[in-house]
């Protein structure tokens, strides 16, 4: 299962998925049959049946069918999303999008309106910053309007997601081994990577990921600290034009393994948000030689990859002799990676 952008006349309103909507919105067919040639994103199994959809549009001026209306600005509007939930952290890939759709459209804030029924998808919002602050009423009852601002001072990692805060904190380079690294972080995908690996599970649609490995230092890391996800050479070529940093993230804790308790809590911690299998996580627990676990969140995807060349040549990374597994840079390292990745300078805070 992939997350596809489709256009309306291409997806099948018939798919029960849609039920609860019409039900919802006495207008829903007639809305949905207008947008024949817009799009939105789709999750949908193997066998065409949809699990998730989502339908973003931009919007300019005062939004007036709210109370209290909204001032005329650029923002983002989540029209409809909905996910069937499954237990592979399908909402936080969607929160993510939706993000991520906004840094690109350049908007001041997104809004999404939500019966308050919808407890889950309320709870997941508000914990990225979505914040109520209106109420839609219409002849399907009345919504909570739920506001997310793009550039607002930084708060904390999960309310100010996806801001890097650089401030007070330490930035390293991670490296990702090519066989977990699009499994792991989607939309950090190389060009000549096929989607058809980004399978439905946790580990991709989830914000937050659980990676572990054995390379000397990583003890060192703590919440808070900034890293660049390095994605090592794929046999293809050498190393220095192949290696690419694709990502930016930020730790949220570190554990050492040997302070699980036993196996069913080191499993318990890592299942939801790791790329290992179950058979695999028995095994880096039985012979623990990926002793550092952590989690971090997956903030910022950069649009151009930068290979290790320029990370050398151009942006003054350490060269030969420099062990490229884990190591300290400055922050005004990172800042170089995220301008020449194309990442929007409003999304790091020094």
């Amino acid at each position: 299962m992939n997350l596809e952008l489709r256009k309306f006349k291409d997806i099948n309103l018939a798919d029960p998925f849609f039920d609860s909507l019409k039900e919802s919105y006495a207008e829903f067919v007639d809305w949905f049959g207008r947008k024949s040639n817009e799009s939105a994103y789709v999750f949908a199994r193997q066998n065409g049946v949809i699990d998730g959809f989502l339908y973003l549009k931009v919007e300019e001026g005062v939004v007036d069918d709210v109370f209290p209306p909204f001032p005329a600005a650029r923002r983002l509007k989540v029209g409809t999303m909905k996910i069937n939930a499954h237990g592979t952290k399908m909402g936080e890939r969607f929160v993510k999008k939706i993000i991520d759709h906004a840094v690109s459209a350049s908007v001041d804030e997104v809004y999404v309106t939500v019966f308050d029924k919808h407890e889950g998808l309320l709870q997941l919002l508000k914990r990225y910053g979505f914040m109520q602050q209106a109420t839609k009423t219409t002849q399907n009852g009345t919504e909570l309007v739920l506001v997310k601002s793009i550039n607002s001072v930084y708060v904390s990692q999960y309310q100010s997601y996806p801001l890097v805060n650089l401030r007070g904190v330490r930035s390293y380079v991670v490296a990702i081994d090519p066989r977990w690294h699009t499994r792991l972080l989607p939309d950090s995908m190389l060009s000549n990577e096929t989607s058809d690996i980004v399978e439905d599970v946790s580990s991709a649609n989830s914000i937050h990921k659980v990676y572990m490995a054995g390379m000397r230092g990583m003890e060192n890391l703590r919440a808070g600290d900034v890293i660049v996800i390095y994605r090592t050479g794929d046999g293809q070529g050498p190393a220095y034009y192949r290696s690419v940093a694709t990502s930016i993230g930020v730790v949220e804790e570190y554990r050492h393994i040997s302070t699980f308790s036993c196996k069913e809590e080191f499993f318990r911690y890592c299942s939801p948000h790791s790329v290992f299998t179950e058979s695999e996580l028995e095994q880096l627990w039985r012979r623990g030689n990926y002793p550092h676990v952590f989690k971090f969140s997956y903030n910022l995807a950069l649009k151009k990859k930068v290979t290790r060349q320029v990370l050398i040549e151009e942006l003054g990374f350490p060269g030969e002799g420099q062990y490229w597994g884990f190591f300290e840079i400055p922050s005004s390292q990172v800042q170089a990676v995220a301008k020449r990745g194309m990442v929007h300078e409003g999304l790091i805070v020094n």
